[in-house]
């Protein structure tokens, strides 16, 4: 830690969350901007229950004489599993329930997937991205040296869902991205814009080895403006407009589906627990767990002092860690010596490659006024 070294007083973000500030109080801008900016939006009470019953009628008129009403993309982990739960549970949608298989689903995620499916009665669309190129695609993401290793399997959930929404003219698209979990924005830093194209095309021309035939590529102008203005396919947000206790929720669900936890939020994925589990904090110096806890200290679900108690255990099982690098080293089809090769390569960011962020900045502001979104997927 070095002489300058500070943590918020009220959350466990640090000094490692890059541009962060601290008032006289100690007290971090993020939570702030929550405050501020970010709670304002959060209504779980009777407005948030009158606008999702309106939303869910909606969603049921634009369903009529179809299969389905809507799309919910399931991952296996705790949102989207509870998402499913209620909407199906208690307001009586027919989703077309999606998943996209980029390679790297764990045991415990089919599991959970399967029990939800099979005991809901809904139907399940799987879809399996072609592992050579989306291997290629994971291995360039390595060679650049960047962070943001996880664009390639985000790019396909969201490019794969958003097209299918837009072929079968589905249109509304459900999402499980909430404040109540995801309020604490992910450093642009490390998780840098997915759909940023620019950047994908200058990494895999320089580190790619083969032709992206199929790999479900999707701009942001292809889901920001298309998609919803032209299209009209819009995206909703459900649990943003009821109460979402995690911790009830994943207990609601063990008890009716023999749902089971992860570890540690998004760790549904072997890629995921090992690039934020162990990359991550390993080469770049930031544990992500900071930003998940501090997102529930403020939306009351966790005390600091429980938050600091976790953080106080490694981020990752010191048993698993040979076990999932020689896993991800013989899936890649590369050595372990090549594979810690890449963990000592110069850090690169964002900026190191051909970007849009002026744009991507520039159009953040543009829609958090005409659509009160903002980067991060909370809302």
């Amino acid at each position: 830690m070095t002489d300058n070294y500070q943590m918020c007083t009220e959350t466990v973000l640090d000094s490692s969350y890059p541009g962060l500030t601290f008032d006289e109080r100690g007290v971090s801008s993020l939570v702030t901007d929550f405050h501020e900016n970010v709670k304002p939006k959060w209504h779980t009470g009777p407005e948030g229950r009158e606008h999702l019953e309106r939303m869910v009628e909606q969603i049921k008129q634009s369903g009529k004489g179809r299969d389905f009403d809507c799309i919910m993309g399931l991952s296996g982990g705790a949102d989207s599993s509870y998402m499913l739960h209620v909407m199906v549970t208690e307001f009586g949608l027919r989703p077309l329930v999606f998943h996209v298989d980029g390679g790297w689903n764990s045991e415990l995620a089919v599991n959970n997937i399967n029990q939800l499916v099979d005991k809901l009665g809904v139907d399940l669309f799987t879809e399996v991205i072609d592992w050579q190129e989306m291997r290629d695609f994971q291995l360039a993401m390595f060679k650049s040296g960047v962070p943001h290793l996880d664009i390639p399997q985000d790019m396909a959930f969201i490019g794969v869902l958003y097209k299918f929404a837009s072929k079968h003219g589905i249109k509304y698209i459900l999402n499980g991205g909430n404040i109540s979990t995801e309020c604490v924005p992910r450093p642009l830093k490390y998780i840098y814009w997915g759909t940023d194209m620019a950047q994908i095309r200058d990494i895999l021309s320089r580190f790619g080895t083969m032709p992206m035939k199929t790999f479900p590529f999707s701009s942001v102008y292809y889901h920001k403006v298309y998609l919803p203005y032209i299209r009209k396919i819009k995206v909703f947000k459900p649990l943003n407009f009821m109460p979402y206790i995690k911790q009830e929720a994943m207990e609601k669900m063990t008890e009716h589906y023999a749902w089971k936890p992860y570890p540690q939020k998004h760790f549904e994925s072997r890629f995921t627990r090992f690039f934020e589990g162990y990359w991550l904090p390993s080469r770049f110096g930031f544990d992500m767990r900071r930003v998940d806890l501090s997102s529930l200290i403020l939306t009351g679900q966790k005390s600091r002092e429980e938050a600091l108690s976790e953080l106080e255990q490694p981020p990752y099982d010191p048993e698993l860690i040979n076990q999932d690098f020689e896993y991800l080293a013989t899936k890649l089809g590369i050595s372990s010596d090549e594979f810690k090769e890449y963990h000592e390569l110069p850090l690169k960011f964002y900026w190191d490659y051909k970007n849009q962020q002026r744009i991507f900045e520039w159009g953040e502001k543009v829609l958090s006024r005409v659509a009160g979104t903002r980067r991060g997927g909370a809302f």
